[in-house]
């Protein structure tokens, strides 16, 4: 079986269009540790409750979240791992380079 290239950087331009706000970042991050309900997520990560829900929807539609009802609250989980590898490495790296540019920043001063 072979991939079609176009279709493999389809899903991933795709899924970084997906992942483009911090605030989606924060928020699979915060479910990489676990399922949460929204006052959960609303405390970890300190919006707006509209904005929050237009960014879990957006996740949520996009297949990277899955959620499920339990009375009135609605629990949010990661749905695709493979978005939640990507955030992972991609703020991994990124957070190696800002240590990395501190530390050489700290040395020219």
């Amino acid at each position: 079986m072979t991939v079609d290239q176009d279709e493999v950087f389809d899903k991933a331009a795709d899924l970084f269009a997906v992942m483009s706000t911090p605030i989606r970042l924060r928020i699979i991050s915060a479910l990489c540790q676990g399922e949460k309900n929204v006052g959960q997520l609303l405390e970890n990560i300190g919006v707006a409750q509209p904005n929050m829900s237009q960014h879990l929807n957006i996740l949520f539609r996009s297949g990277v979240l899955g959620k499920r009802r339990q009375g009135a609250q609605v629990f949010y989980r990661i749905a695709d791992d493979t978005a939640a590898k990507v955030c992972r490495a991609v703020c991994t790296q990124v957070a190696i380079g800002v240590d990395v540019n501190d530390q050489t920043n700290k040395e020219f001063v």
